[in-house]
């Protein structure tokens, strides 16, 4: 490990990049601690320690709503726009042509629509997350002046961190969104672990025990399912061009079980976020019809076993849905066929597409399974142990460990670009 840090710090260009990257990342951090003013600091305490809806709007903005910040709604909107622009890929022919392809000017144009997107909804989730602060009295009276600023504020915020996030991301070290919701993780992991030995209970050690295996356990399932790969067996037909002959080679054509990394649990938490703030909204409305559906729909999403289980539906169905965006076996085929490479046993074509289209189904059952499983465990295990204490739980292991696999490798294949020698 050691000589790896060594070598990267070696490699100007690249230790450039790491240092800008957590140049950017300690702006973010500072503007997540620049509190919007009149703030109750207890109410708002109080309020996320019996709220599992604001606890998982906190993760998305990187600690910033914890306290108000000027980025309270972190990357929330741009993800949930990412979201909604695949949805429409998959739904509209003319999209998904423009975005597969126009190349990299059709992927420009799909990227500054999402950023088009990204601002109506801040500015609603901003208005939104306004009004349940006020009827929770962790905001004081405000002016009309006084909400449109706070609006502006936060909507800039976010376009702020989504500009951050695209800086990183074109540094070709980890995706920019995931580095910054990780950040804000790590960046609470000080308080926590303060707060646990601040409120530790040498009668529940066995449960605080028991606590620490399952975490541990967490972390190495998620990366077992990262780095987990079925290795599908691809040869090469010999070719003879002049007095030479090519091909006739051996090789493996790799299937990730998790094909779609951490991105189904950002996308999973972001649906789950969305009807719970719709719901907090319409508790502000006169009609009593409305309020009283809105009641229910808060009261229903704030249930354990519900959330649980939607929780575990919803990565389910995003490791499917992502991996067919990203996945294509069709292409796959076609462009084994143009190499002159078959899966033995398989003829080239269509039935080569059918086969990984098969092959990936099955793999991402299997991946799909384990991360929701692994997302919901530490729930169930503070269901059963009663530590409320411990704030950093399944989803929050899941990102930090599946963007921490997926920037070392980043750095590794930048250094073996670099320099083949000694790896």
């Amino acid at each position: 490990m050691f000589e790896k840090l060594v070598q990267i710090f070696k490699v100007k260009q690249l230790r450039n990049k790491i240092l800008f990257i957590v140049g950017l990342l300690v702006v973010f951090r500072i503007a997540a601690a620049i509190p919007v003013p009149g703030v109750n600091t207890d109410q708002l305490k109080q309020l996320f320690e019996g709220n599992q809806f604001l606890g998982l709007l906190n993760i998305f903005s990187g600690g910033g709503l914890s306290n108000i910040s000027i980025v309270l709604l972190g990357v929330g909107p741009y993800i949930t726009a990412s979201i909604i622009m695949q949805l429409l890929t998959m739904i509209v022919p003319r999209l998904e042509q423009i975005y597969k392809e126009e190349g990299e000017a059709g992927r420009q144009k799909f990227n500054m629509w999402t950023r088009w997107i990204t601002i109506p909804l801040a500015a609603l989730q901003s208005f939104a997350m306004i009004s349940l602060l006020r009827s929770q009295n962790v905001l004081g009276n405000l002016t009309q002046f006084n909400i449109i600023m706070i609006i502006i504020i936060a909507t800039t915020g976010t376009i702020f961190l989504m500009w951050l996030g695209e800086l990183i991301t074109e540094k070709g070290i980890g995706n920019g969104v995931s580095l910054i919701i990780f950040a804000g993780i790590v960046a609470s992991l000080p308080g926590s672990m303060t707060q646990i030995f601040a409120t530790f209970d040498s009668t529940k050690f066995f449960t605080y025990l028991m606590f620490a295996i399952v975490a541990i356990v967490t972390i190495a399932g998620v990366v077992m399912v990262s780095e987990g790969q079925r290795n599908i067996p691809v040869s090469y037909a010999k070719r003879i061009r002049g007095n030479k002959m090519y091909g006739g080679v051996s090789s493996h054509l790799p299937l990730r079980v998790n094909q779609a990394g951490v991105i189904p649990i950002i996308f999973a938490i972001s649906i789950m976020l969305f009807p719970g703030m719709i719901a907090n909204f319409l508790m502000q409305v006169k009609n009593t019809t409305i309020v009283g559906i809105a009641t229910f729909i808060n009261s229903v999403f704030q249930n354990q076993l519900f959330y649980g289980v939607m929780y575990f539906l919803l990565v389910v169905l995003f490791t499917y849905f992502y991996t067919a965006v990203v996945f294509d076996p069709h292409q796959i085929s076609e462009n084994l066929q143009k190499q002159g490479g078959y899966v033995p046993g398989i003829r080239p074509g269509k039935t080569t597409s059918d086969y990984l289209y098969k092959i990936m189904n099955r793999i991402t059952l299997t991946g799909s399974l384990f991360l929701g499983l692994i997302a919901v465990l530490p729930l169930f295990i503070r269901a059963v142990s009663g530590i409320s204490s411990i704030s950093i739980g399944g989803t929050s292991i899941l990102i930090v460990v599946s963007v921490v696999i997926e920037t070392i490798k980043q750095i590794e294949s930048q250094l073996v670009m670099r320099d083949y020698e000694g790896f």
